[in-house]
């Protein structure tokens, strides 16, 4: 009985201070999770939180045993080092990319959906965080830029009003320049690109490389709109009875006058795809554009019912009254059930990364 009485006399405030840290933990951990859906950097939020309560919770634990005022001063003087050198060691990345998050949402120079080239790696954006960037590459694979690595690095953001695309192709020097440029602009017209022109890039040993550009109007569609391109320069050049040279191919003709264009072949019907592959490809950047564009729409109802709010106040009868009260109601309805969308999208997305 005595050992009994000496044990919790002993290691009571301990006990205690361990149920305690126990309580708060679950309770935090419970609204974490109330407030944390489909927002990975939340996620890392949420487990820094608990990380640091689990280690309050030790230093509490020990500091509440039974020990001589020296040992406790050693013991909090150890643990004061060693949390020191764990945040001397990791703070520099871990506030870098977040200082660069804050700085990239300031800039706001790309938003979720946007296509972006930072150091040869292109792809839609899928994602924005606190700490990271996550794009959609054109193999449909994601890949995650941390933010020090983009506000450290020039960034190329695809234009929403539009892009030029581009091909280049080696013609030999016995075509005539001006039929070429004419060849190549009916081609980007074709293929409907706007504004095209021509320049003259590169004037071989064997042959002359050129290089048509054209306005693409809808950015989603570039890639599609880049094999489009290639595909009315072959085929226009072909019809022209125009050869592509290849700036290797020396022109010699020691097999005679036989020129190397394909013959014409009968069209086939195919069945051409409902779906353009971008669809397929930046499918997760077109639902986080989405999602991002729900968002602005949510905010742009606050305003409205801020000043219905006001109207409210100044009007007189109670008919206007009654129709100022109604739009306010069908606006917060509506509200409620964008935010609910909003979280229930963001919900999927996370589930399919």
């Amino acid at each position: 009985m005595d050992f009994v009485v000496n044990f919790i006399t002993s290691f009571g405030w301990a006990f205690v201070t361990l149920v305690a840290f126990i309580l708060i933990y679950f309770a935090v951990q419970y609204l974490l999770n109330r407030q944390v859906r489909g927002n990975s950097d939340w996620i890392l939020i949420r487990q820094v939180i608990l990380f640091s309560i689990i280690l309050t919770a030790i230093i509490a634990v020990i500091l509440a045993l039974p020990m001589s005022t020296d040992m406790r001063g050693n013991i909090t003087s150890l643990i004061s080092y060693v949390i020191s050198a764990v945040i001397a060691l990791s703070s520099a990345t871990f506030i870098g990319n977040m200082l660069a998050g804050i700085l990239l949402r300031a800039i706001n120079n790309y938003k979720s959906g946007d296509f972006i080239e930072v150091n040869d790696i292109y792809g839609r954006v899928s994602e924005r965080g606190l700490f990271h960037t996550e794009l959609q590459t054109v193999d449909r694979n994601l890949i995650t830029l941390p933010n020090l690595f983009l506000a450290t690095n020039p960034v190329k953001v695809t234009r929403s009003s539009g892009t030029f695309i581009s091909a280049e192709v080696s013609l030999g020097y016995d075509v005539p320049r001006l039929q070429v440029e004419e060849c190549l602009i009916k081609a980007a017209k074709k293929a409907g690109l706007k504004e095209p022109f021509v320049h003259v890039t590169s004037l071989g040993d064997f042959s002359v490389v050129y290089k048509i550009h054209g306005l693409q109007a809808d950015i989603k569609r570039v890639l599609s709109a880049q094999s489009r391109l290639h595909e009315m320069v072959l085929d226009i050049l072909h019809e022209e009875d125009i050869e592509i040279m290849s700036p290797k191919f020396v022109n010699q003709r020691q097999i005679g006058d036989t020129i190397f264009i394909p013959k014409k072949m009968k069209a086939k019907k195919v069945a051409v795809p409902t779906d353009s592959p971008e669809d397929l490809i930046f499918d997760k950047a077109e639902q986080a554009e989405n999602i991002e564009k729900r968002r602005q729409r949510l905010e742009d109802i606050q305003p409205k019912i801020k000043e219905l709010k006001e109207q409210l106040e100044k009007a007189v009868t109670d008919e206007e009254k009654q129709t100022i009260q109604e739009k306010i109601q069908k606006l917060e309805d509506i509200k409620t059930k964008m935010a609910q969308n909003i979280v229930e999208e963001e919900g999927k997305l996370d589930s399919e990364t």
